[in-house]
């Protein structure tokens, strides 16, 4: 259906599809130049997550402060290398690109929503809004978690990991950037539980009283997941583990209301 509650042929649907792309498009690349033109402020925040004096480590120390110990961490320093002649262009490119779909992204479901709402009931379009929104919200805290925790530890932990002090490491920029991204993706993806433990009640595979039942297996399977996607120390494991499992927990919680 059009926005005037007309009937569109196929042919009509995929012009709505085509001019909404290009809209999702334009403002995409919009932000993705106003990016690019912010190279040094981009790339400071970017790179940031790879300093030994980088905020993570400052509060972790404060907090140990406050607990009555003293403890500050050691300084590391890991080169970032180019190898290609047109490297860091290229990945400045790719970048400018990604943070621009990410930048977009409000406005993106915002579009696939006006594309998808006509076709929905009105009970539907409410518990879609909601959908998409949690959607969202949890994948941008995901984002949040890969920048503050996850990568600023792996990076720390695999760029100074040596097996003999005749190495030193260097690390490509490419190389940075393409972990950086993979983890900061799988984390917005891993932190959608509850959204698809919403969507499984609703079709009624799940219900709350199995979710609570398996509680050590999907404990289990969060600590493999964790220790997958983290360098192999126990203190990234729980760093991760535990926010994780509480989505689980606060999955229980959406299900027993979607029970209601």
């Amino acid at each position: 259906m059009s926005e005037n509650n007309e009937m569109l042929t196929f042919g009509g649907h995929l012009e709505v599809l085509r001019k909404m792309l290009f809209r999702v498009l334009v403002v995409s690349g919009v932000i993705a130049v106003v990016v690019f033109f912010f190279k040094d402020v981009v790339f400071s925040v970017l790179l940031a997550p790879g300093e030994y004096d980088f905020c993570t480590y400052r509060w972790i120390e404060r907090l140990i402060k406050f607990c009555g110990y003293d403890f500050t961490f050691e300084e590391y320093h890991v080169d970032l290398i180019a190898t290609d002649l047109s490297s860091q262009f290229m990945t400045h490119i790719t970048t400018s690109c990604i943070l621009g779909l990410l930048g977009a992204s409000p406005y993106v479901l915002y579009e696939l929503f006006r594309f998808v709402s006509p076709a929905l009931y009105e009970n539907e379009r409410k518990y879609s809004v909601s959908i998409v929104v949690s959607v969202y919200l949890l994948f941008m805290a995901g984002v949040l978690m890969s920048y503050f925790v996850l990568f600023p530890i792996s990076f720390r932990f695999l760029g100074t990991y040596s097996v003999s002090k005749q190495i030193r490491s260097t690390i490509t920029l490419d190389s940075y950037i393409t972990t950086f991204s993979t983890l900061t993706f799988v984390m917005g993806v891993v932190f959608q539980l509850p959204v698809i433990a919403f969507a499984l009640a609703k079709m009624e595979i799940v219900t709350a009283k199995m979710l609570a039942t398996y509680r050590r297996h999907a404990f289990l399977i969060i600590c493999i997941v964790a220790a997958i996607i983290t360098p192999p120390d126990i203190m990234t494991l729980i760093v991760v583990a535990i926010p994780l499992y509480l989505l689980y927990e606060f999955s229980i919680r959406i299900v027993k209301l979607v029970e209601k």
